[in-house]
């Protein structure tokens, strides 16, 4: 895996358990019965960044350790997840006979 792929992996993997971890333990504005005049009352009442962030990133490494480690070690392949064998044998494939 070249460095680039590794980043845009990293990337990836940080953006999707931002957007689930988003919501989980929202308190709206709504909730708390403290609506700010000019806001919507689904807007977050107190809304912690960096938390947040700090809790995605290590999340994030782990999840991104086991897949990184994974792809390196080769012992699941694309032709694994193969469900419906679309894909050619890999003598085929490489064009090769043998």
């Amino acid at each position: 895996m070249a460095i680039t792929s590794a980043l845009v992996l990293y990337a990836v993997i940080w953006f999707m358990v931002m957007f689930i971890a988003l919501p989980i333990g929202l308190r709206t504005q709504g909730d708390e019965g403290e609506v700010v005049e000019g806001t919507h009352e689904g807007a977050p009442h107190d809304f912690k960044v960096w938390q947040m962030v700090r809790r995605v990133t290590l999340i994030s490494t782990v999840l991104w350790a086991v897949i990184a480690s994974i792809i390196l070690w080769g012992g699941i392949t694309v032709r694994d997840l193969d469900f419906f064998n679309r894909m050619a044998p890999p003598s085929q494939a490489n064009g090769t006979d043998g």
